[in-house]
């Protein structure tokens, strides 16, 4: 069922009197990464992330201290087919993703995938995630440098071996996939939306999550991609 699709028959079942559904993860206390990258001299770093609908992906990432922006949009298909429509077909190889950049002195690469696989998405989902459906949908990682693929490689294993999930991690690792940004009206969608219900039921529970779990990590104020070209 697509996101639309989705809302229509939630506004239905509310009109008709029914309760709404709860399609939300749970948020998961899952250990650190025994293997994390060291933060180096850079001051910015960039990772990929896909994991269901990105307003949810994007909307937790907004609000992890030492973030410095996070984008929605598309990677693992062409840059000619990274639009809503075409990607919403399932048929582009692209996958709805956020790209999150990060201060590593701040925030490491390993504790920015421990939110991802514990609270932004539900790593054990094939090809969906929650009531979205289709390949665009998928649980990935795109890695920006081969050290990041490391990294992320070796902490799949960990939480496999520690048998951390009650299903088997379905996340795969795409090296060498451009990401290109989603078109405007998905950008902030949680911040701008949040009444919404399909925010109310899917995303905003997570953000929840990334409070409750993370406390440390969480930001009240997110860092939005409309403030930050009103800046530039």
């Amino acid at each position: 069922m697509t996101k639309n699709s989705l809302f229509a028959a939630l506004l239905f079942g509310t009109a008709i009197g029914l309760s709404a559904p709860s399609f939300a993860e749970n948020a998961r206390s899952i250990p650190a990464p025994a293997a994390d990258e060291a933060p180096g001299q850079a001051t910015s770093e960039v990772a990929v992330l896909a994991g269901g609908c990105f307003w949810g992906v994007q909307g937790v990432f907004q609000h992890v201290d030492g973030v410095t922006s996070a984008v929605s949009g598309y990677a693992g298909g062409s840059q000619s087919a990274a639009h809503y429509e075409m990607v919403s077909e399932g048929t582009t190889g692209h996958a709805e993703s956020v790209s999150v950049t990060f201060d590593p002195h701040k925030i490491s690469y390993g504790r920015i995938l421990q939110i991802y696989f514990s609270v932004a998405h539900d790593p054990t989902q094939l090809n969906r995630q929650g009531p979205d459906t289709g390949t665009q949908y998928r649980s990935a990682i795109f890695p920006t440098s081969a050290e990041q693929a490391k990294v992320a490689q070796a902490y799949i294993d960990q939480l496999q071996a520690a048998h951390t999930f009650a299903s088997p991690i379905v996340t795969k690792i795409e090296p060498d996939r451009p990401f290109y940004p989603a078109e405007d009206y998905h950008q902030d969608y949680l911040t701008r939306h949040p009444s919404q219900l399909y925010i109310v039921i899917n995303d905003l529970p997570k953000v929840d999550n990334l409070k409750r779990e993370f406390p440390t990590l969480y930001r009240s104020e997110p860092v939005l991609v409309s403030a930050a070209r009103a800046t530039n």
